[in-house]
């Protein structure tokens, strides 16, 4: 088995340079709340394993092999990402990795000649219980954005970026809107509330008193990808039984925040 590397070289250079700017940066004191936040995520991290901070399957946008290119360009544009996985007709394995600048040379008159497979690019694949901050080592030596996660089995689990990394260390600016909090439901009043997608489905069950009627799904935001059949952009809604899901927060990745309304 090989050894994890050093946890230490790249995240201590991180955490070093926000200890200076916060000392050295007349705009920033010592004690701003952002960067000693910054600097305990990167403390926190080192314990993260990838399963942890990955994006489940059922919320990847990927492409198929079998897939033409009139139906890979309506991908694309509905999602917008610069790499896909590219699972096998099968949807079981991952044959590679799609970047869209290499679909620049089979547009136009040569699209009659495409063949996806032709322009693959090699896959990284990960297991779920691999350090957060050895797959960040490997990403920087690699030059490498994505990864795919397999469990125990060798079955596909997720997909983590090296954006989904440093958002781990850096946070979300949207969550700075809403009050400190680690609940997943937060109330603005008695008929709204913000839910993180992440939200086990029993959990939001039980505080809403409703059934989602999806055992297939673990997640509130593995309901919602379900139901609507895409990843829906932020605004877009549906409606289950007195709610309305509203999707208040989204990347082009995964659903991060909806908000729910009772209606009478």
């Amino acid at each position: 088995m090989s050894e994890e590397p050093p946890q230490s070289s790249f995240l201590e250079k991180l955490k070093n340079i926000f200890l200076v700017t916060g000392k050295k940066n007349n705009n920033i004191k010592a004690g701003d709340e952002k960067i000693e936040e910054i600097i305990q995520n990167v403390i926190d991290i080192k314990d993260s394993v990838v399963s942890e901070i990955m994006i489940p399957r059922i919320n990847i946008s990927y492409i198929s092999e079998s897939d033409d290119i009139k139906k890979i360009m309506l991908v694309l544009n509905d999602t917008k990402h610069s790499r896909y996985p590219v699972f096998s007709a099968d949807n079981k394995n991952v044959m590679g990795v799609l970047h869209v600048k290499d679909l620049l040379n089979v547009l136009g008159p040569e699209e009659e000649k495409f063949n996806l497979k032709k322009i693959l690019r090699d896959v990284k694949f990960v297991p779920e219980t691999k350090k957060v901050t050895s797959l960040l080592e490997e990403f920087k030596k690699d030059k490498a954005h994505l990864a795919i996660v397999l469990d125990e089995y060798g079955s596909v689990e997720g997909l983590i970026t090296i954006e989904d990394i440093l958002e781990e260390i850096v946070g979300e600016i949207e969550d700075e809107f809403y009050e400190e909090s680690e609940s997943k439901i937060i109330t603005i009043n008695e008929n709204e509330y913000i839910v993180s997608s992440f939200i086990e489905k029993e959990k939001f069950e039980d505080f809403f008193q409703t059934n989602l009627d999806c055992p297939e799904v673990e997640t509130l935001g593995g309901y919602i990808l379900k139901e609507v059949g895409h990843l829906p952009k932020v605004g877009e809604s549906l409606r289950h039984g007195n709610l309305e899901l509203i999707i208040t927060s989204a990347d082009q990745r995964k659903i991060k925040k909806i908000t729910v309304r009772k209606i009478d």
